[in-house]
């Protein structure tokens, strides 16, 4: 019987034990997609518990207790008031996550964070919410050296195209921080015309422009505007969040008239939303194109279910679930249209659904002929409630059976949590294990210098070739 959780985690041959400790163990982490909120950064936060930074804004830990019967008054509610009791309900909660990835990511950070090797129940919950706060406590416990402990050398937040970006501005001024901190566009709330709040949106859009967007053109100048501000502030990556992958052709006119008809509070139709969502997408992937961004699109999730719990806490709080399908002639012909037009952008794709896993490969791989470098359409590290041990493993498995995983860019945590960095372990040691397994089953040479090149590459090269990072 193996220990729990020792040097050799996850790793069950001695190709995978030399390719993580010898190669993957510390190679640098770009994380290229993730919800840190640069003002944290920007002024070095620090927190006032153990609660705060792990439990404050984590919906993956929310859900957990929820599902065992914890009351969101002792959950969400709690967390200012009464921190201490939210962390012994999580220590409550945990034991019972047999098989879960949270039960590893919980104890990598224990471990990693605090030096703590003990697992944690309800019975040592007051020890080692003690034994973490004194580190808490601690002069070089702040965002910034969370950071640069961690091994990590370049950052993508994720902000709204009227952001003013002066908290990255303050985090680039600093010279005695040499972690990079990129923007990333997401202009998901320019896009989503349906929303009831599209009418305030815009006039945000108006203000942060300095002029009036009174049409679908006007809209177009403004957000154009907008990443190429965001270009002279370093940004290389625009992100889009779909339900689905929607394609429905439409005309200049279709979209003038639909995007009146949304700034008079008009009703529109599931045609015109559809219309307008594919017009928008394929008119910023001109300008993704042009500075070389890459576009990532997250897709295949149906959110906020729960209307009582979204009017009561709101969006991002745990209560988003699978989508069950992906509509492969979609995302064909949106490809084909951006080839056509020769705006097609380097992409990486995510879908919540692993099952979409070999429909992206394998509709990607038919537009890979003289692309702008190798892998130019991804499929994206195993995402949400794919991020789990089984959910890597499949990504892993699908995208080599019909494409190059040698290309593949490796992952991101796509967290709010400065503690999230251990997940690039947790991969690295899958990623290492699924390899090693190739090789001692002779399906793969044993060729250790080529080996540890993939590694090294997965890890962190690729990653720097594919955004163009200046590292």
């Amino acid at each position: 019987m193996k220990n729990f959780m020792d040097e050799n985690f996850l790793l069950e041959n001695e190709t995978a034990i030399h390719l993580f400790h010898n190669c993957a163990k510390n190679m640098p982490i770009v994380d290229y997609h993730c919800h840190i909120n640069p003002e944290d950064i920007a002024n070095d936060k620090t927190y006032d518990s153990i609660t705060d930074i792990w439990l404050g804004g984590d919906h993956y830990k929310w859900r957990l207790m929820r599902a065992n019967g914890i009351s969101e008054s002792e959950i969400t509610g709690n967390i200012k008031s009464n921190p201490y009791k939210v962390f012994e309900n999580f220590a409550i909660t945990l034991p019972k996550a047999i098989g879960n990835p949270l039960y590893h990511w919980t104890h990598l950070e224990l471990q990693r964070y605090f030096d703590i090797e003990k697992t944690l129940n309800q019975e040592n919950s007051k020890e080692i919410y003690s034994r973490c706060n004194e580190y808490i406590k601690l002069p070089n416990f702040t965002a910034k050296n969370i950071i640069k402990n961690s091994n990590v050398k370049l950052i993508c937040t994720t902000d709204n195209p009227e952001d003013d970006l002066h908290f990255h501005k303050q985090i680039k001024d600093d010279t005695s921080f040499n972690v990079k901190v990129l923007p990333a566009f997401r202009p998901s709330k320019a896009v989503n015309i349906a929303d009831k709040e599209y009418k305030n949106y815009i006039e945000k859009l108006e203000k942060v422009c300095g002029y009036s967007i009174t049409s679908y053109k006007e809209l177009l100048k403004a957000l154009y505007d907008r990443i190429k501000f965001f270009n002279d502030m370093g940004c290389k990556t625009a992100d889009h969040t779909l339900e689905e992958i929607i394609f429905v052709e439409s005309t200049d006119k279709d979209l003038e008239i639909i995007f009146k008809k949304a700034l008079n509070s008009e009703p529109l139709s599931t045609l015109e939303i559809n219309q307008f969502s594919t017009k928008v997408l394929l008119d910023l992937t001109k300008e993704y194109y042009k500075y070389n961004w890459v576009l990532q699109i997250h897709f295949g999730c149906i959110r906020n279910l729960n209307t009582s719990m979204f009017k009561s806490l709101g969006a991002d709080t745990g209560f988003d679930a699978i989508k069950s399908y992906t509509n492969a002639d979609n995302l064909a012909k949106f490809f084909d249209k951006m080839k056509q037009n020769n705006t097609l952008p380097k992409m990486v794709l995510y879908s919540l659904n692993q099952y979409d896993n070999e429909i992206i490969t394998t509709v990607s791989g038919c537009f890979a002929e003289n692309s702008l470098c190798p892998g130019q359409i991804q499929i994206g590290a195993a995402w949400w409630f794919n991020d789990t041990k089984s959910g890597m493993e499949k990504q892993l498995l699908d995208l080599s059976n019909s494409n190059l995983l040698g290309n593949f860019i490796g992952m991101l945590t796509d967290s709010r949590s400065l503690l999230s960095y251990t997940r690039h372990e947790y991969f690295r040691r899958i990623l290492c294990n699924y390899i090693g397994k190739l090789v001692e089953n002779g399906e793969y040479p044993n060729d250790i210098i080529y080996l540890e090149n993939i590694i090294k590459d997965i890890c962190y090269n690729n990653v720097i070739k594919f955004f163009n990072f200046d590292l």
